[in-house]
């Protein structure tokens, strides 16, 4: 039996996810999870499970990344999730490109040279209009459960335009919509319009290499 491992905790915004993976690139173990305000207790909870499997992380490589990656004190090496996506687009696909990740609080653009090295990039922290959270939470004023917004986005030809940048003042807009009779599914392709929107302007503001690439939760809409 393959006896190298190596252990990638991921401590995200909206998700916390740990993986072992053999020397060849392979999962033997994954684990994901909503992050834990308690970052540090959830850390202790998802390497326990490690043990329970088996695996001993005091003798395995463990590398963090996410924006919680600094709260993770047993990691061997924290690793910014820019560096990591580009590591992990290259291992799959073996070819570069430009990466779309639309998390739960941030979206990144990320251009990946044909050996895997990041070139450039560009990130949306500032406001959550253009992630996943702003989905998410319109979803629910909606209460439209975020597993059928993609479906009911898809379900009309037409749609109104979500013009507001802030999600604030989108709610706004949608709750003004929805006075004036505006149907649930049209409101939601406008929506996934404005966000989409927002990613091109990203997009064109960096050096676009093709292919598109896309990842992060909101690749399901």
């Amino acid at each position: 039996m393959n006896d190298k491992y190596g252990i990638g905790l991921d401590i995200g915004s909206a998700t916390t996810k740990i993986v072992i993976v053999d020397s060849a690139g392979d999962i033997v173990f994954d684990k994901i999870e909503p992050s834990n305000p308690r970052i540090e207790d959830q850390v202790e909870e998802f390497l326990a499970d490690v043990k329970d499997e088996g695996y001993s992380y005091e003798s395995i490589p463990l590398v963090a990344t996410g924006y919680g990656r600094n709260l993770v004190h047993k990691a061997t090496k924290k690793v910014t999730e820019i560096t990591c996506h580009g590591k992990g687009v290259f291992r799959e696909l073996k070819h570069g490109g430009t990466l779309v990740d639309i998390g739960g609080q941030d979206s990144k653009v990320i251009t990946i040279s044909s050996e895997g090295k990041v070139i450039d990039f560009v990130m949306n922290d500032k406001c959550a209009a253009g992630t996943g959270r702003f989905l998410e939470n319109t979803a629910h004023r909606l209460g439209v459960p975020i597993q059928e917004i993609g479906h009911d986005a898809l379900s009309v030809n037409n749609e109104v335009p979500i013009s507001s940048t802030c999600t604030i003042f989108a709610e706004s807009e949608i709750i003004s919509l929805i006075a004036h009779g505006e149907k649930v599914p049209v409101i939601l392709k406008g929506l996934h319009r404005s966000l989409i929107k927002r990613i091109m302007s990203m997009v064109r503001s960096i050096q676009y290499n093709p292919p598109l690439i896309l990842s992060g939760g909101v690749v399901q809409n």
